[in-house]
């Protein structure tokens, strides 16, 4: 395994992240750069993390990315999305009241648990790291592999999140819709993948 195809698996872990993080910068259209940097942090760090549990424990994590995490991302990925698309029928009921409904902003407990939903995959990527490396070897430890992975992902949530804000300042009205069936979507993507 050669430095390049690490990147672009990088890149093919990152797609989750990537349209999660758009469906985020939608939901928030003001968001400062404090909070979308740590927020692709947010995303960044949990793709370098699985990787890395998923390399030291091995075994272990084989028959759970098998079986269960296709499941367990979709339930959280549903429940995220399900909770922004209630939302934005409250805040029509809410309108027509002549009440103020304002889209709340995804919260840390949120983008963690977006975060830990798009990157449980990862974890199998640990282990194909654990197996090329005993069977042809890496070009460098697997937690340097997994930091590139992270890296891959940071760079390229934060131009999702800005593509994001843009979308939801053009669409802010349906932006909190758009962005839980997105999620939802990708939930779906997930647990079709890993049951296929």
């Amino acid at each position: 395994m050669q430095i390049w195809e690490i990147i672009l698996l990088g890149a093919a872990l990152a797609a989750d992240a990537f349209a999660a993080g758009m469906t985020d910068g939608m939901a928030e259209p003001k968001m400062k750069w404090g909070k979308l940097l740590s927020i692709a942090g947010i995303f960044g760090f949990m793709q370098f993390l699985m990787p890395v549990l998923g390399y030291f424990f091995g075994g272990i994590f084989t028959v759970f990315v098998e079986k269960i995490a296709p499941w367990l991302s979709f339930a959280l990925l549903l429940l995220i999305g399900g909770k922004a698309v209630v939302s934005f029928f409250v805040g029509i009921a809410k309108r027509r009241k002549g009440e103020e409904a304002l889209p709340a902003p995804a919260g840390i407990g949120e983008i963690l648990l977006q975060g830990v939903a798009t990157s449980l995959d990862a974890l199998a990527v640990g282990v194909t790291l654990l197996a090329v490396e005993t069977a042809e070897g890496l070009p460098m430890h697997a937690a340097l592999c997994a930091l590139i992975i992270g890296g891959v992902t940071f760079l390229l949530v934060v131009p999702a999140l800005l593509i994001g804000k843009k979308a939801g300042d053009k669409f802010a009205d349906k932006a909190e819709l758009l962005g839980g069936l997105v999620l939802i979507g990708i939930g779906l993507k997930i647990l079709l993948e890993g049951i296929l």
